[in-house]
């Protein structure tokens, strides 16, 4: 069984089903994820003009489904972990196995302020080396101060014509060598202690309203993008008490995919990892239903 339908669950999927075994995934949304809401994916191997996110969603689901595995629209409750067979509750029935992959994902944490959600896709963006490339030579503010921020700051600096980086302290929590390397790029501009007041938008994103923790004062930005990095939410609620998590509540497991209980794997966002894309969640799946028909040999 595999929890969740994004390009994690539906390679795996695809690896388990084509290796013989019987797949059931379930999926509580639609197939994709984070990726079936993104409009184009360009960053993906195989698609030289790009592919809607959703479009591609589709087409891993029906590439797993051709080989045999089950799509099951329901959401986990619940679940058992320990013990040779595992159960997973939902409101319907519950379902058993003797492996099961965990690719419930992460959701990029917002900024929580009016029209965000709206203007995703059209000016508002949580992933710079996702959607950098459609704002080549255009002006872009990038919001945070962690490692994540300097680093979606200095991948832009090398795409686009000016970068502002808006943090809401004095300081980057990012190394300061991190810091020499977003000065020495020459169009970043730094706006400390400051926040995102209004998103500004006619079709799509024109600009951004920041105010100063400190004075008060309001400043009017003129950007084409904005890249949101005040990091990620692991979707791990559901089996926080029987996997091992870290500190941010990332399910750990190495590159083979396997977690702190046998039987089962841990594939996609969720994992505490370097990289999270739609190519590394796409190699954990594979990974991880590989380990899973290993452990079911043994």
């Amino acid at each position: 069984m595999i929890i969740g339908g994004g390009p994690a669950g539906y390679t795996a999927a695809l690896y388990g089903a084509r290796a013989g075994l019987t797949v059931g995934l379930i999926e509580k949304l639609a197939p994709g994820g984070q990726m079936g809401k993104t409009d184009m994916v360009d960053n993906y191997p195989g698609f030289p003009d790009g592919i809607n996110g959703f479009e591609l969603a589709m087409n891993m689901k029906a590439g797993a489904e051709r080989f045999g595995a089950r799509t099951i629209s329901a959401q986990v409750t619940g679940l058992e972990l320990s013990g040779d067979v595992k159960t997973l509750r939902t409101p319907k029935e519950d379902y058993k196995a003797r492996t099961v992959i965990l690719a419930t994902g992460a959701q990029p944490r917002e900024l929580g302020i009016p029209n965000e959600r709206e203007l995703r896709g059209r000016g508002v963006s949580y992933c710079a080396t996702c959607d950098g490339m459609f704002y080549k030579g255009k002006t872009v503010a990038v919001v945070g101060g962690g490692n994540t921020a300097v680093a979606d700051a200095l991948y832009l600096s090398r795409i686009c014509e000016k970068i502002y980086l808006i943090h809401r302290r004095d300081k980057l929590r990012a190394p300061q060598v991190q810091q020499q390397n977003l000065e020495k790029a020459g169009n970043v501009e730094f706006i400390w202690n400051s926040v995102v007041k209004e998103l500004r938008f006619e079709q799509r994103l024109t600009g951004l309203t920041v105010g100063h923790k400190e004075t008060g004062g309001l400043r009017e930005l003129e950007c084409a993008g904005v890249f949101i990095a005040v990091g990620q939410v692991p979707e791990t609620e559901l089996f926080k008490d029987q996997v091992e998590l870290d500190s941010s509540g990332y399910v750990v497991a190495g590159e083979d995919c396997r977690t702190s209980i046998p039987g089962v794997f841990a594939a996609g966002d969720l994992r505490a990892k370097p990289l999270r894309q739609i190519v590394t969640a796409a190699s954990d799946g594979a990974v991880a239903a590989t380990a899973a028909q290993e452990f079911l040999d043994m």
